[in-house]
């Protein structure tokens, strides 16, 4: 695959970036996000301000988690922009959205960045299995899915609380972060992989804790495995042996080629990630290289998501990570956030668990459309001043993929505002 292609399909479009997977995370550490750490003084000053009923100080803990809310978000445009590794940040948004959290509240708006950084990117070269144990015991992901309000019903704390399970974490640890749905567990599974995560908690102090008073005492069997012992050992091992199946093997590479190469992508392409999976242990940097480096990796083409639009059209239009690091949070919220949310896809707010849709249908609709072609006709001369030679830009955002009409189309725009804005409202933009 050439460079244009491989920039287009895999990373967030022209002018290219890397073409390889390096083991430094030199983005993340050159546009650092939020961490917990930043997180817990915060929560743990809005939780006595609510308590004292200071409203006041509730209003100033909930602008301390604005502002890293908002250093999150911009951490994340920053990298997409700036890197030379734009495959990775593809990748570190494909398994964000793989393990999906999203705030239910003001004061959860940080959690999911701080989810991705501490949880997901450290592991995005690394084994499977050890990202799904960090993700599995995040705070974020304990208190999306309502780990905290699990209990084992004979455990010391269920049976003086009168309190029970939540089965919430373990059928998404089953459906949707490994086996996949349909994969051949049965209720029993579920109900027994909850009572064997009871204990997994969360700790405004600390972060994840395990609390031995709330687990289910004794052994559990999950799909004929029987898992017991102290602590969160058994959790752990129950989740490397979730990770080694071959069901999450091929559950994940269906995911994977959907999301990069086509909504229906050729089965023996997906049969070849799984076997890459299965044959390496999980290791997600050979996945990932098998997939680009597979002949059927170039076939399909899906539509861009509002946020790989967004990133597209910006790297498009040269602006780099110190403008979007510079923006106050009105402007940020005009020129980013609020278009993600009118083109459909508001910034980390998935619907449910199970994260964003995948297929072209559920993208490109009239209302989705009418938002894009809106920002691309309006938002570029606000962000870069003067705005590039339509035609111009028609090279650097497109090259080979400029079809013969909107190069005519573009070359007789009336204005450059025009021009630019053909050039990113296109159908050959919007896909790649």
């Amino acid at each position: 695959m050439d460079g244009e292609s491989f920039a287009i399909r895999f990373g967030y479009g022209l002018p290219a970036g890397g073409s390889g997977l390096g083991a430094d995370d030199l983005a993340a550490r050159t546009w650092p996000g939020v961490r917990l750490a930043e997180l817990a003084p915060v929560a743990l000053a809005y939780r006595a301000a609510k308590k004292a009923e200071d409203d006041a100080a509730v209003r100033e803990a909930q602008r301390a988690v604005d502002a890293l809310a908002l250093r999150g978000a911009k951490a994340i445009f920053a990298r997409a922009l700036g890197s030379d590794d734009p495959y990775r940040e593809r990748l570190v948004a494909f398994w964000a959205d793989h393990f999906t959290v999203a705030p239910r509240n003001r004061t959860e708006r940080a959690l999911p960045g701080a989810l991705v950084d501490e949880a997901i990117r450290p592991h995005v070269t690394g084994r499977f299995a050890d990202m799904l144990k960090a993700v599995t015991t995040h705070p974020a992901m304990l208190i999306y899915l309502n780990q905290e309000a699990s209990f084992g019903p004979s455990s010391p704390k269920g049976k003086r609380q009168k309190k029970g399970l939540n089965e919430n974490l373990a059928r998404e640890l089953i459906e949707l972060h490994t086996l996949g749905v349909g994969a051949g567990y049965t209720q029993a599974d579920v109900r027994e992989l909850a009572e064997l995560l009871t204990g997994l908690t969360v700790s405004p102090q600390e972060g994840f804790v395990f609390d031995k008073n709330r687990a289910e005492p004794g052994a559990e069997m999950v799909l004929g495995v029987t898992y017991s012992g102290n602590g969160a050992a058994p959790i752990l091992q129950a989740l490397d042996d979730l990770a080694a199946r071959p069901e999450t093997a091929a559950h994940l590479a269906q995911k994977l080629a959907v999301h990069f190469v086509a909504d229906d992508p050729d089965e023996g392409l997906v049969a070849d990630l799984a076997a890459r999976f299965r044959d390496t242990d999980g290791d997600l940097a050979e996945v990932a290289q098998a997939l680009v480096a597979h002949p059927l990796a170039g076939t399909g083409t899906k539509a861009r998501q509002p946020l790989d639009f967004l990133v597209a059209s910006l790297r498009a239009l040269g602006v780099g990570p110190e403008f979007i690091l510079g923006l106050e949070p009105r402007p940020f919220r005009r020129l980013i956030l609020d278009p993600l949310e009118a083109m459909g896809q508001p910034f980390q707010q998935a619907p449910g668990p199970d994260g964003w849709p995948e297929r072209e249908a559920d993208w490109i609709t009239p209302q989705g459309l009418a938002a894009r072609i809106d920002w691309a006709m309006q938002a570029p001369e606000r962000l870069v001043r003067p705005l590039p030679d339509p035609r111009a830009l028609l090279s650097t955002a497109l090259g080979a993929r400029a079809g013969e009409k909107l190069a005519w189309a573009v070359g007789a725009a009336e204005s450059a505002r025009d021009g630019v804005g053909l050039v990113l409202a296109s159908p050959e933009f919007n896909r790649r």
